[in-house]
């Protein structure tokens, strides 16, 4: 069966879209644009406050229906606890945004070990169990769409972000297969790739990679994948960005020693940007104690 049997749209007005993640950033940005298309929202995210008051904001402006869900997805059971919850309250999904992740900007052998461990379980098990849930509901109603968050990093290995780096290489993988898997029951999976986006996630995760005119805006990033979603068959694969979809195929062919020198280079910088920052900070600080 070709794409071509998949069948569309995707975004359906009245439906519901939920969205993990979706207290800041990119997730902030999925609420207010599917907002504005009429789409209902479930918000997940663990900061309450800032998932309320963006509520409120898309009520005002959109008029949808919104719906809070303050939840930490790292526990094995969060998935699960979610699905259940959305069902006690007769909410059905169209469809599911896992856009909740993060990642550290470091060596492996200098992180701790239970950093890394939610790392995975939040960019790799949560990922995988809502997919399945919510998907398996999209699968028996023969609607429906799953996209899934990674990074250019799916693509190359990425030194100094190791762990999230393969956490994205698997989210890549794992959602092509999915939406072999759901074609035949008229559902999508697709898989974002943004390359570095001005979101909060460099300052969590200690750093930032490139210059900042390297940065797209989150809402580049989700008007591309809106517009995705808008055709009959979706790519397997989005990359927002003229600049990004220009150099990632590059990046998947690349011979793999040239690439991790490249990718190392890279990280490198970013690891140096972020020291001085920090010093400048540090020092501006200083000086208005002083």
């Amino acid at each position: 069966m070709s794409r071509r049997d998949l069948a569309g749209p995707f975004l359906v007005p009245g439906g519901t879209a939920l969205i993990t993640g979706a207290s800041s950033g990119l997730g902030a940005e999925f609420a207010r644009q599917l907002g504005a298309r009429n789409v209902n929202l479930v918000l997940v995210a663990r900061r309450a406050g800032r998932l309320e008051q963006l509520a409120h904001d898309v009520r005002t402006d959109s008029g949808v229906e919104v719906t809070c869900i303050d939840l930490d997805l790292i526990p094995r059971d969060a998935a699960e606890s979610l699905h259940a919850e959305l069902a006690r309250r007769g909410i059905a999904v169209d469809l599911l945004v896992n856009n909740a992740g993060f990642g550290t900007l470091g060596d492996v052998v200098d992180t701790d070990p239970a950093t890394l461990d939610d790392v995975i379980a939040l960019n790799v098990t949560a990922l995988t169990a809502l997919s399945r849930r919510f998907g398996g509901d999209m699968v028996a109603s023969r609607r429906g769409a799953v996209v899934n968050v990674a990074s250019l990093t799916a693509l190359l290995p990425a030194p100094h972000m190791a762990v999230y780096g393969a956490t994205k290489a698997y989210v890549q993988s794992f959602t092509q297969a999915l939406d072999a898997e759901f074609r035949p029951h008229g559902v999508a999976a697709l898989t974002v790739l943004p390359g570095p986006t001005r979101t909060e996630f460099f300052d969590r995760s200690g750093g930032k990679v490139g210059p900042d005119s390297a940065y797209l805006t989150p809402a580049a990033v989700v008007s591309a994948t809106l517009r995705a979603l808008d055709r009959s068959r979706p790519p397997l694969v989005v990359v927002p960005g003229r600049g990004n979809a220009f150099s990632a195929p590059l990046l998947g062919r690349m011979p793999r020693r040239l690439g991790l020198s490249l990718s190392d280079r890279m990280m490198r910088i970013g690891l140096d940007m972020a020291a001085k920052d920090a010093a400048t900070a540090a020092d501006g600080s200083s000086r208005r104690r002083q």
